[in-house]
């Protein structure tokens, strides 16, 4: 029993001095006498840096904003630059809004119409025959009056023609900016009745100021065709008419 004893004894000892042996081992390897036994590796100062510098040189993961700087023309809140409105990435939107052309308004007291702001044509009809049409067109900023009547002139001629006296309207033709005024111009008679009749290739058309003596301002000078018009001593005019109807009619 004594033997058994002492044998166990030896075991104990032997067990705790491999311990012992163990552990002054471990104390030796990492040099602070103790081990860490939460960690499965260890990473040197080198690996360390390695990493980090690796880190620095990988791009941003898609969609992120860091190192990336705003969009020109926004802020950092993604809002637009003045004058626009921010939109989704930073972008701005700016609606142009351009007004359509309009006529000239009128503007001030009404003026005389004569032909530096005026635009006057005159047209050969086929109906009434022997008949030519004149538009006068207001080209200014002020309404116009068209007084009286036409003051032609065909070629170099020197007398003035007639005007139809019944063919007064009961008011003054005014014009707006934009709009036309009429009156036709009877060239010959109809039934060869008429004297001293010659082919005119020029024309002036002067126009009468209020008192109705004399003409005003600038005259005009519209085209005829190629061939020119015949006109004779039964030439005659109407009174300026608001429309174009009431200007044929005579």
């Amino acid at each position: 029993m004594s033997s058994l004893r002492t044998s166990r004894t030896r075991l104990v000892a032997a067990a705790a001095t491999a311990v012992l042996a163990t552990l002054s081992l471990s104390a030796c390897n990492n040099g602070t006498g103790t081990q860490d036994e939460g960690s499965g590796s260890s990473t040197s100062p080198s690996s360390a840096a390695a990493s980090a510098t690796t880190a620095s040189n990988s791009p941003a993961p898609s969609g992120s904003s860091a190192g990336k700087a705003p969009s020109a023309g926004t802020d950092s809140s993604g809002s637009g630059s003045a004058g626009g409105t921010g939109s989704a990435g930073g972008s701005t939107t700016t609606t142009a809004r351009t007004s359509a052309p309009k006529a000239p308004a009128s503007s001030g007291t009404p003026v005389t119409c004569e032909g530096s702001a005026t635009k006057t044509v005159a047209a050969p009809l086929t109906r009434p025959v022997n008949h030519m049409l004149l538009s006068v067109t207001n080209t200014g900023s002020k309404s116009c009056y068209l007084y009286g009547y036409p003051v032609v002139r065909f070629g170099e001629a020197q007398a003035v023609p007639p005007v139809i006296e019944d063919s007064q309207p009961q008011a003054v033709v005014t014009l707006a900016p934009g709009e036309s005024g009429y009156a036709s111009v009877n060239l010959s008679a109809t039934d060869g009745s008429g004297a001293n009749g010659y082919t005119a290739k020029s024309l002036t058309v002067y126009f009468q100021g209020r008192s109705g003596n004399g003409s005003v301002g600038a005259g005009a000078h519209p085209s005829l065709p190629a061939k020119g018009v015949y006109v004779d001593d039964s030439l005659k005019v109407t009174y300026w008419q608001q429309s174009m109807d009431d200007a044929v009619s005579w």
